[in-house]
């Protein structure tokens, strides 16, 4: 594991050239990297007056810039959970981890197969090693633990990135959890990100409603790196693969 710093951001690499999380050093509670910005475009999906209402989770770490704004910009409980203990200490060391996070060291799954159902109302899954060639927990009944832990209109965003993942396969996966009609995703980074939203019972207001939240947040937040408005015209709700059709038997 390594931290290095270039024009002002510490990074977190986790034995490879992958960068695993970002934290300008002047600014540390900007939100630096695309995927991580666009990661909390799931506060859409939330009434503007639930911002900042219920607990928040983040299974694993990174350079904790999820858990630095959920528990130190909108004030929630903030839960994280990281497998690996060196990520924990450097967090502490160099990414101004927030002392008020609750912070368990263990494996994801376990902590979802403990946790109380409908206790979270933000979940945020970012599961990779230092490979970064696919996330680590990937099935349907990872994905439906997820959201057995939310609450009614509770959301997770989830970082698909990889080498070896599927995209499709995955978002797949999670819209067998969720539903087909409470997963959307967004347009991906350059550096190849892709963040899938997904409720438990959300209902999606209409555009004008939207806009006005995306507003909203971007007021609050976008000095440290929301663009909110722009989220809003890379959402695409979820399209299940064509299934070709079989030929007719002669």
């Amino acid at each position: 594991m390594t931290v290095s710093e270039f024009e002002g951001v510490r990074y977190l690499h986790l034995g490879s050239v992958w960068v695993q999380g970002a934290m300008r050093i002047r600014q540390p509670q900007k939100v630096e990297l695309d995927y991580i910005q666009r990661m909390l475009a799931s506060l859409l999906w939330l009434p503007t007056p639930a911002l900042g209402q219920g607990r928040a989770v983040q299974l694993g770490l990174g350079a904790g810039a999820i858990t630095r704004f959920t528990c130190q910009q909108l004030h929630m409980a903030t839960t994280v959970v990281e497998i690996n203990p060196a990520v924990i200490d450097v967090g502490v060391q160099w990414f101004h981890l927030p002392p008020a996070a609750e912070v368990v060291r263990g494996d994801a799954a376990d902590w979802l197969a403990q946790a109380e159902p409908g206790s979270v109302q933000l979940l945020h899954v970012d599961l990779y090693d230092e490979d970064a060639a696919a996330p680590v927990l990937d099935s349907q009944d990872f994905y439906a633990a997820c959201r057995q832990v939310l609450v009614e209109g509770g959301l997770m965003s989830v970082n698909l990135f990889g080498r070896d993942a599927s995209f499709e396969a995955s978002v797949a996966r999670i819209a067998g959890a969720f539903g087909a009609d409470q997963v959307w995703s967004l347009r991906p980074t350059r550096e190849g990100n892709t963040v899938v939203v997904a409720g438990r019972g959300v209902l999606v207001p209409g555009r004008d409603e939207l806009s006005e939240r995306a507003a909203v947040i971007e007021q609050r937040f976008g000095a440290i790196g929301l663009p909110a408005r722009k989220w809003l015209r890379m959402v695409r709700p979820y399209q299940p693969a064509a299934i070709a059709e079989l030929p007719t038997p002669a």
